[in-house]
């Protein structure tokens, strides 16, 4: 082999891209990714860093989810990526959103979950505002990373401890496996994995036609609370009961969301719903919302941030909340599937998480696409 012929070409280097390059090496293969930016900036670092198992829709991403948070466990701390967090507590402020819940329970994706009362509740989350909650969903199943850097720690990881080669700041012009050109050189690999996200209408673009793709344009926020302020784990509320499909495919989700419509309208519009993480200096990050859109507007909406905001106060018990980052992530969507693994040939596969949880099932993926082929 020269230095430009591998087994494997991995086309972008976000948490998909990353997955299938380790899955690919791990099989002891020759891997390289070849990314159009000098680092990944896209979705996999603008994201909560929540490995989110519990709510996932059943069947393929709950499955997808459970594994991927089996191999982050293992990966991360070889390659030095801390685990901020573990657990997720999502509180039912509406007697809807118990019945929900209390659904949840008896399907098989309750494994290892409780649904506490508000008195264990407040003990083992004493953060928690459950003043009219009707009760608590606990699961141990999901974790936390800080994405900015766990991404670049995970790619380092990659070429020191499995021998990746990663070409950054290069574009790839044209796929025709074995051949890739790049903007840079010919590259030759018997197998190639086009991971380009957003970018739906470069690569393979006419495959993604019958799809019809979407971008998502969401809003995140990162405040400092009072000092010694600790979250118990990740946190969620009642709209996240009629977002995520895990919980929204379920008979009593209908009567919470008509509910939830005529409460929460200006939220439901905006695609808002809770998810609190924090870091290791202490902040929390906040989000977040869904705009969709062919091509998102760049520009940051003050009355989305300030109802994210008041659901953050009504969820949590802050003294203080300072607002110290905003920005904003995208991906692409599909109304019909989460996940796009399209085989252009025998031997190119393109694979697009199409529902924004790239971080909690891309390893899932990736063995999926590897085991299939």
């Amino acid at each position: 082999m020269n230095n430009n012929t591998f087994d494997v070409i991995v086309v972008g280097a976000g948490i998909v891209g990353l997955a299938h390059a380790y899955t690919a090496a791990k099989r002891g293969l020759k891997v390289c990714v070849v990314e159009r930016d000098a680092a990944c900036v896209g979705a996999s670092i603008r994201n909560f860093g929540f490995i989110t198992v519990t709510g996932q829709g059943a069947g393929d991403t709950w499955r997808r989810a459970r594994r991927a948070r089996e191999v982050w466990g293992e990966v991360a701390p070889q390659a030095g990526i801390e685990a901020v967090h573990h657990g997720l507590y999502l509180t039912a402020f509406r007697p809807q959103a118990l019945t929900v819940l209390e659904e949840f329970m008896a399907t098989e994706m309750g494994e290892s979950c409780e649904l506490l009362d508000v008195a264990e509740a407040a003990r083992r989350a004493p953060v928690l505002e459950l003043d009219g909650a009707q009760g608590v969903l606990y699961s141990p199943h999901e974790m936390r990373v800080e994405s900015r850097t766990a991404i670049g720690l995970l790619a380092k990881w990659l070429a020191d401890a499995h021998g990746v080669v990663f070409r950054f700041s290069e574009a790839v012009l044209e796929v025709a496996t074995p051949r890739v050109q790049t903007s840079r050189a010919v590259l030759h690999a018997e197998r190639v994995v086009v991971c380009t996200n957003t970018d739906i209408n470069g690569l393979f673009a006419e495959r993604l036609v019958p799809h019809n793709l979407r971008l998502c344009l969401l809003h995140m926020l990162r405040v400092m609370p009072e000092p010694g302020f600790k979250l118990p784990g990740s946190v969620m509320a009642d709209l996240s009961l009629v977002r995520y499909h895990g919980y929204s495919k379920l008979p009593a989700a209908e009567k919470l969301l008509t509910q939830i419509r005529a409460e929460e309208g200006e939220s439901l519009d905006n695609g808002i719903h809770l998810i609190v993480v924090q870091s290791a200096d202490g902040s929390l990050v906040v989000g977040d919302s869904h705009h969709y859109s062919a091509a998102p507007e760049p520009f940051a909406s003050q009355r989305v941030d300030e109802l994210i905001l008041r659901h953050l106060h009504d969820t949590l018990k802050l003294k203080a909340s300072t607002v110290t980052e905003r920005w904003v992530g995208i991906y692409p969507s599909a109304a019909h599937t989460d996940c796009i693994i399209d085989k252009p040939d025998d031997a190119t596969r393109l694979v697009i998480v199409t529902s924004g949880t790239g971080a909690s099932t891309a390893f899932g993926i990736a063995e999926d696409t590897f085991g299939d082929w």
